[in-house]
């Protein structure tokens, strides 16, 4: 089990590690972890109703409540924004931690661009870490959320600045932010809107589900 846990944990492609959290639930179904695990994996591969029922399960396992904003991201992904916001309306903030609060706020953020509330989602993620200058693992995806919510707010130039300093703060590129920053230099986001924004294809990347990192992660082993 645990070396199955080890092959998800190191599967490039969603789908193989989806199938090898699968595997190591065929042999311990009723131990916590490997239902994190294989709820993290599905999430991975966009099997959203999946990763809701296998991060349930093992909430009820662990009565741990590190998952919430996956499980509400997964939500959003159904198109149930109201499910979702209930989700993050249970977590109980003092059993979190800061990691897993911010995540909690990015997904906040999205289902409230998702609503067309782009004010509410910049609200959302105007934490004091966005300005004490301390940077953390979790920075540039904070800076990006908000760069996001910015851009879709209309403040563009805000936007920049947020783009700007999620690129600094992503050494490893865990984000798209310098690309979201050159898009914004070239004035490709103005061409997008104009000829061609209906198709998902050319939507960016944060618009689209999936916008969370898991804070404790079975798979990362």
């Amino acid at each position: 089990m645990a070396r199955y846990l080890v092959a998800a944990g190191l599967a490039g492609d969603p789908e193989r590690g989806y199938a090898y959290a699968q595997a190591a639930k065929r042999l311990a179904a009723r131990v916590g972890v490997v239902r994190e695990a294989s709820g993290i994996a599905a999430y991975r591969a966009g099997r959203w109703a999946e990763a809701l029922a296998e991060l349930r399960a093992a909430r009820r396992m662990t009565g741990r409540d590190d998952y919430l904003p996956v499980m509400a991201d997964s939500e959003r992904a159904l198109d149930r924004p109201d499910r979702a916001l209930a989700l993050l309306r249970e977590a109980d903030l003092s059993r979190l931690d800061r990691a897993t609060q911010i995540e909690l706020r990015i997904v906040e953020s999205g289902i409230r661009r998702d609503q067309g509330l782009p004010d509410a989602a910049v609200v959302a993620l105007q934490v004091p870490e966005l300005s004490n200058g301390r940077l953390r693992p979790w920075s540039a995806r904070l800076f990006y959320a908000y760069a996001d919510a910015l851009l879709a707010a209309g403040r563009e130039e805000e936007a920049r600045q947020a783009f700007a300093r999620a690129a600094a703060a992503d050494p490893h590129g865990e984000t798209d932010a310098a690309e979201r920053l050159d898009e914004l230099d070239s004035g490709v986001i103005e061409d997008l809107a104009e000829d061609g924004a209906d198709d998902p294809d050319l939507l960016s990347s944060a618009a689209r589900p999936r916008c969370v990192q898991p804070v404790h992660d079975p798979l990362d082993v």
